[in-house]
């Protein structure tokens, strides 16, 4: 039987919540774009990552238990502004090495994962239904464990820390999947979390905007700044177009956890995009090296608007051609910036490949309305 949900109304709070998660991430993208002396891009990388799995799997935590039980009350908006507290810290101590900053890096999550375990806390015990208790202990039990590894992991040696706590990080992350249908007895506000998601989304955007935005000072300025803007406009296009136009708003019965994960390659892509695009015009980079950043971020950004059809309108889909057009042009945009690795030769063909798989599937959409 399904269960009709009632619209739930995004919180100005929740959205000045997410503008610290969107400068966590941004700060974290230099990670990978100062690297450090004494590492590699790989190992920043790999860094790189665990923190972004960590701030994203954070907020995802966060919006679902405001999805599911949050009332935009005092105690909530508290919690709200001692996590945004915490995150300021640990975006602004990536300095030098993994080694300088992994311990009070995992003290913090610790604690951003021990006040999560507080708000369900208060919700088992407040609770009146089974199912209500049923999801707060199943997430008490997941964020006890990332808080307990962290913990365990900040005061251990180094090289033994660091495993235990990337234990913790990694359980927190795939748990919510795995128990998934444990989850359906108490679905969420589909329209609330689409809405919390696009936002995240929307405003990375704008902090890759920000990024290029140098391309716009008067002795830098010319046609490849444009260029460069339309990508970032034409990537954006997409997005929206797929979760404004092709994906039903008014699912229901739904965990969320699809739309969450498939999230993750959105803004891992974002963040590889943006940085890349400042790479390529770096002397001492490598051009190839800077080509195949950017169409691994293109791609992880595609894989992530592909996952999203199965919340698709029965109306509309990606017809084939889209799909063909996708995997062609990017490629193809891949080999020439490879063999052609030129600043040049780099912005015009990835301005190509995005305005192009932007405007087919825009005009795929309006077609298929037309119908």
């Amino acid at each position: 039987m399904s269960i009709k949900i009632l619209p739930k109304k995004v919180q100005l709070t929740e959205l000045f919540y997410d503008l610290v998660f969107v400068y966590a991430i941004s700060q974290a993208t230099g990670l990978i774009h100062h690297i450090p002396e004494g590492s590699t891009f790989w190992i920043q990388f790999i860094v790189f990552s665990v923190v972004m799995i960590v701030f994203i799997n954070t907020w995802m935590v966060e919006t679902v238990f405001t999805n599911r039980f949050g009332r935009n009350s005092i105690s909530n908006i508290m919690f709200f502004m001692v996590d945004m507290a915490i995150l300021l810290f640990m975006s602004n101590n990536f300095v030098g090495r993994l080694q300088n900053w992994f311990q009070p890096f995992a003290i913090a999550t610790a604690l951003l994962s021990a006040t999560l375990v507080l708000q369900y806390v208060a919700v088992y015990r407040k609770a009146t239904k089974q199912v209500d208790k049923d999801i707060s202990k199943l997430f008490i039990y997941i964020l006890s464990l990332r808080t307990g590894m962290l913990l365990i992991g900040a005061f251990l040696p180094f090289t033994l820390g660091i495993s235990v706590a990337l234990i913790g990080i990694i359980a927190s992350w795939v748990l919510p999947g795995i128990f998934t249908p444990r989850m359906r007895n108490k679905p969420i506000n589909f329209p609330h979390l689409l809405e919390r998601v696009n936002a995240l989304v929307i405003i990375s955007f704008g902090e890759a905007i920000v990024d290029i935005a140098h391309y716009f000072d008067l002795k830098a300025l010319n046609i490849y700044s444009i260029f460069i803007f339309v990508v970032i406009c034409a990537l954006f296009m997409s997005y929206i177009t797929q979760f404004d136009h092709f994906i039903d708003e008014n699912k229901i019965n739904e965990t969320g956890n699809r739309l969450i994960y498939l999230h993750y390659p959105i803004l891992f892509g974002i963040s590889l995009i943006t940085v890349s695009l400042n790479f390529i015009e770096e002397t001492d980079m490598s051009k190839v090296f800077s080509s195949g950043v950017l169409y691994v971020g293109i791609i992880l950004f595609y894989v992530g608007l592909f996952l999203a059809d199965y919340y698709n309108k029965s109306t509309l889909k990606k017809e084939n051609y889209v799909r063909a057009c996708f995997c062609i042009s990017t490629i193809l945009g891949l080999i020439i910036s490879l063999f052609a690795p030129t600043f040049t030769v780099i912005v015009l063909v990835t301005l190509l490949v995005t305005v192009i798989n932007s405007f087919v599937l825009s005009m795929s959409m309006v077609w298929q309305t037309r119908k």
